[in-house]
C-alpha cells in the first residue's frame, strides 16, 4: 500500500475491505507471486540486499571524509548494475533503474528526499521522523509521499549532511544549523529534544537566486519601490530588511546587494552561507559553533568585530540574532555607510524594539537613550517583508528613520501595502535622505512617491 493510502486509512474508521478485482496480471506479477511475495515488498528486499552489497565491496570509500564527485559516483552506478545483474530475484526494468536511483540517493545523496531536493516547485522539506515528511510548494504545505526506512537511516543522513560543513549533531549536542553545497540552509534536531524522532528542515535556495525582475513580477514589490531601493542602495543608506520566518528576508538581502557597486570591497557575515553575491570583490564569513570540548567557537559578533580591519566599503550580515547587533550599529555610525543586514520582527516599529533588546543582550550597562540614538543615527531605511496567508511574499512597509522625537526612534511611512488593490503604494512622503545621495551621484525622481502613479 502506498504511503497515501496508508494517510487516509488511519484516518478512516475501520471498514470491511472490499474484495480486489481479479485481472490478468503482468508476466512480472506472475513472477512475483510465484515467489510467494508482493512486488514492492520483492523490491524493498532487494534493495536493502544491494545496497549491503555495495557497501562490503566498495567499503569505507563510501564514507571516506570528501567521498564525492563524478569519479565516486560513476563507480557506484557501476557497481550498482553489475549487482543487479547478478540478482535472482525477478525485476521489471522499472524496477532495476528505481533500484539504482534510490541506492544511489541513498548513498551519496540525501535519501528519500534527494527527489524533493531536485523538484524545482519544492521550496522547503521538512522531515518530521522518519515517516512523516511535508514539503512546502509555491508557499503552501503538503504531505511528501515518500519515508525513510527508520529512525537509524534518518541518521545517517543527517549526521552526512553535518559532517560535510564540519558540524557535529549528537546527544550532547541536540541542535544543528548546516548547509548544503548548493547553499540552502538546514537545520536538525535529534534525540532527546525531539521527542517523536529527529527532525531535519531544509529551506532550499535556488542555484539561480531571485532577480528584482522575478519580485516585480510576483507582486513582491513595484517598480516604483524598485528604483527607490535601488537609489538607496547606491547611495550608500543603510538599510535593516525585518519580518518573520520565511518570509524571504535573505532573498530580499540577495536582491539589495546585487545594487552594490562592482568596484566596492563586501565582507558577508553568516552564520550558515547562502547569500549569493554576483560582485567580484566579496570576502564570505561563517560563524563556527564549538567543538565537542566547548571550545573554539566563532561567533558574528566576534565576525563583525573582525570584518572593521578589513578596509571593507560594505558589510553585511545575513541575520542578527544577538549582541552583534551592537557592533553592527557601531559600524554603521564608523564609516561604513551602506551596510545591510536582517533581523526577526513583525513591524519596523517592531524591529526597532528588537535591535534595543539584542543590544542589551551584551551586557553592556548603556542607558535606553544612548541604544536608541545609536538606532537613529545607524539606520535609515527599514524593509519589512511578510508572507501572507495565501503563501505569498509581499513587501507591507518601506520605512525610513527620521531621528528622535523625545526619546522615541522616529519612522515615517514611505511606501504601505494597501491590501485592497494587493500593492504596495508610495505614501506621498519623500525620504529626507533624499537630497545627500547627490554626493553618491544619484537623483530621485519625485515621481517615485507620487500616489496614484505607477
Amino acid at each position: 500500500m502506498s504511503l497515501s493510502a496508508r494517510i487516509a486509512a488511519r484516518t478512516q474508521a475501520p471498514v470491511a475491505p472490499p474484495a480486489p478485482e481479479e485481472g490478468p496480471a503482468s508476466a512480472t506479477e506472475q513472477r512475483y507471486r510465484a515467489a510467494g511475495m508482493q512486488a514492492g515488498d520483492a523490491v524493498t528486499e532487494v534493495r536493502l540486499r544491494i545496497q549491503r552489497q555495495l557497501a562490503d565491496e566498495l567499503g569505507p570509500t563510501l564514507y571516506a571524509t570528501g567521498a564525492q564527485g563524478d569519479d565516486l559516483d560513476e563507480r557506484v552506478r557501476q557497481t550498482l548494475t553489475e549487482l543487479i545483474a547478478r540478482e535472482q530475484t525477478p525485476l521489471a526494468g522499472a524496477d532495476k533503474a528505481r533500484i539504482i536511483r534510490d541506492v544511489t540517493d541513498d548513498v551519496l545523496g540525501h535519501g528519500p528526499i534527494e527527489s524533493l531536493l531536485r523538484d524545482a516547485s519544492v521550496s522547503e522539506v521538512m522531515v518530521n521522523g522518519p515517516d512523516l515528511i511535508y514539503v512546502e510548494r509555491y508557499g503552501r504545505l503538503e504531505r511528501a509521499d515518500v519515508e525513510f526506512d527508520d529512525e537509524a537511516h534518518l541518521r545517517r543522513i543527517i549526521d552526512r549532511i553535518c559532517s560535510r560543513v564540519g558540524r557535529r549533531v549528537d546527544e550532547a549536542s541536540p541542535m544543528v544549523d548546516a548547509r548544503l553545497p548548493d547553499g540552502s540552509r538546514v537545520n536538525a534536531v535529534v534525540a532527546p529534544v525531539a521527542l517523536d524522532g529527529s527532525s531535519l528542515t531544509i529551506r532550499k535556495f535556488s542555484m539561480s537566486p531571485l532577480t528584482v525582475d522575478d519580485l516585480i513580477r510576483f507582486g513582491t514589490l513595484t517598480a516604483k519601490t524598485a528604483e527607490f531601493l535601488e537609489n538607496a542602495v547606491r547611495g550608500r543608506r543603510n538599510i535593516v530588511v525585518s519580518g518573520g520566518t520565511g518570509s524571504g528576508k535573505t532573498t530580499m538581502l540577495n536582491v539589495l546587494s546585487a545594487y552594490v557597486p562592482y568596484d566596492e570591497r563586501i565582507v558577508t557575515i553568516e552564520d550558515a552561507a547562502e547569500l549569493q553575491l554576483r560582485q567580484d570583490h566579496v570576502v564570505r564569513m561563517e560563524s563556527r559553533p564549538r567543538n565537542s570540548e566547548g571550545r573554539g567557537a566563532i561567533s558574528t559578533r566576534d565576525l563583525v568585530r573582525n570584518a572593521l580591519r578589513m578596509r571593507p566599503d560594505r558589510i553585511v550580515v545575513g541575520e542578527v540574532r544577538d549582541a552583534a547587533a551592537l557592533d553592527m550599529l557601531q559600524a554603521m555610525n564608523t564609516g561604513h555607510d551602506g551596510s545591510l543586514t536582517t533581523l526577526h520582527a513583525n513591524t519596523p516599529r517592531d524591529a526597532i524594539a528588537r535591535m534595543e533588546t539584542m543590544v542589551l543582550m551584551g551586557g553592556l550597562d548603556l542607558p535606553l537613550r544612548a541604544i536608541r540614538d545609536q538606532i537613529a543615527a545607524a539606520v535609515d531605511v527599514i524593509l519589512q517583508v511578510s508572507r501572507l496567508k495565501d503563501g505569498s511574499r509581499r513587501i507591507t512597509h518601506i520605512s525610513e528613520v527620521v531621528g528622535m522625537e523625545s526619546d522615541v526612534v522616529s519612522l515615517q511611512d514611505l511606501f504601505l501595502f494597501d491590501y485592497k488593490t494587493n500593492r504596495l503604494e508610495p505614501t506621498g512622503l519623500r525620504p529626507r535622505f533624499a537630497d545627500e545621495l547627490a554626493v553618491y551621484g544619484v537623483t530621485m525622481a519625485p515621481a517615485l512617491f507620487t500616489k496614484g502613479r505607477r
